[in-house]
């Protein structure tokens, strides 16, 4: 009985976070940091699929510029996501870390986006960008 009581208690408890997990808002999570080494990194990123953080150069207006980087994503949680930067970054540049979709694309895993476009286009949770904006020291 006790063993029956034991599992039912670890059922419980995984079913939990794993409900738990998939009902996290989408989020980045980031904050400024040096680009010196040419990677720009999120602490945390909960994406509703799979997809990409894509990082895009802004500005005080915070439109999203020009892609300057991206990495994948899992579905779920996912930690220190780092992406290698396509273009230099000097400091005070301002990146937006940004959720993108792997949906619509030509090749699954292959990123496809370009600014405007759809394919592998960025993630939207009541109409707002799932992103956060760093600026590179």
């Amino acid at each position: 009985m006790k063993t029956l009581a034991t599992t039912a208690a670890i059922l419980a408890l995984g079913t939990g976070a794993a409900l738990a997990e998939a009902h996290a808002a989408p989020m980045v999570e980031a904050s400024d940091q040096s680009v010196a080494n040419g990677i720009v990194s999120a602490d945390m990123i909960m994406a509703p699929e799979n997809g990409w953080m894509v990082v895009h150069r802004t500005d005080a207006d915070m439109a999203p510029g020009p892609v300057v980087g991206y990495a994948p994503l899992r579905a779920g949680e996912n930690i220190d996501v780092a992406a290698i930067l396509t273009e230099d970054v000097a400091p005070g540049d301002m990146l937006m870390l940004m959720v993108h979709s792997e949906a619509g694309g030509m090749t699954t895993g292959a990123f496809e986006y370009t600014l405007g476009a759809t394919e592998d286009g960025p993630i939207r949770v009541d109409d707002q960008l799932v992103m956060t904006v760093v600026t590179a020291q």
